[in-house]
């Protein structure tokens, strides 16, 4: 699955939140300072183009939805992010978290709860 920019996942995020939109209605939703129409129009058809989003037509215009789940890609990233950093392995990475103190060890016996309860 091919990596998104960083504008892409946002427009993106709000689709995932939204389940569709005119570009207007994603426009509306981002942080200011709001970017152009055109900027918006444009990053959404790249998206078309990549396969992540598709559209309807909706009076004059189209309404765009997303095409790929939000579950799907977050997979791939993280995947991606494990191998390119991490050595291919989720210990290094959890294990990198735990020495920079983004983790607690409560958050890790949590994480291990949560294991257990998927090998269930």
């Amino acid at each position: 699955m091919r990596q998104l920019t960083r504008a892409e996942e946002e427009v993106m995020q709000l689709l995932w939140q939204k389940g569709q939109a005119r570009v207007a209605e994603i426009i509306e939703d981002m942080p200011d300072p709001k970017p152009a129409y055109n900027t918006t129009s444009t990053i959404v058809r790249i998206l078309e183009d990549k396969g992540f989003v598709g559209h309807e037509r909706a009076g004059r215009g189209f309404k765009y939805y997303p095409l790929v789940d939000k579950e799907t890609y977050q997979k791939a990233s993280m995947k991606k992010m494990v191998n390119s950093y991490f050595e291919g392995s989720f210990k290094n990475m959890v294990s990198f978290f735990v020495k920079e103190k983004n983790m607690s060890a409560k958050d890790l016996e949590s994480i291990l709860k949560e294991l257990d309860k998927t090998e269930d």
